[in-house]
């Protein structure tokens, strides 16, 4: 059973992430007709833990459907992303963990700074 939010009793699964895009898979369609992208993002920080500041990357991989599946795919490799969504395991006999995409951000290669797409 999930661990609710304190705030809202609401279990929370919430993901914020920026970087580069340096793996996307050409786009596919499910049975039913339905979009289907998957790609890497690579994210390089400097985060503070326990007083310390330390050098974070990490490599997740993201899966988009619909609308956001025909953006990451028309995402240029190398390009800079913001990208929002939910952590899933990538299949029943896997826990490796996917960021599904449910709003992305390109960061870099427009007039204004960015171009927002949101899922549902």
């Amino acid at each position: 059973m999930p661990l609710p939010d304190a705030a809202t009793g609401e279990a929370l699964n919430r993901c914020e992430l920026s970087g580069t895009l340096i793996e996307r898979k050409h786009l596919r369609y499910t049975p039913a007709g339905v979009p289907v992208s998957e790609g890497r993002l690579q994210h390089r920080s400097v985060q503070t833990e326990g007083g310390s500041e330390r050098q974070v990357e990490v490599d997740i991989p993201l899966l988009a459907l619909g609308d956001g599946a025909r953006y990451l795919a028309a995402a240029p490799l190398g390009g800079r992303l913001k990208v929002t969504g939910f952590l899933a395991a990538r299949g029943r006999n896997s826990r490796t963990p996917v960021l599904h995409v449910n709003t992305l951000e390109f960061l870099e290669g427009n007039e204004n700074g960015t171009i927002l797409q949101e899922e549902g």
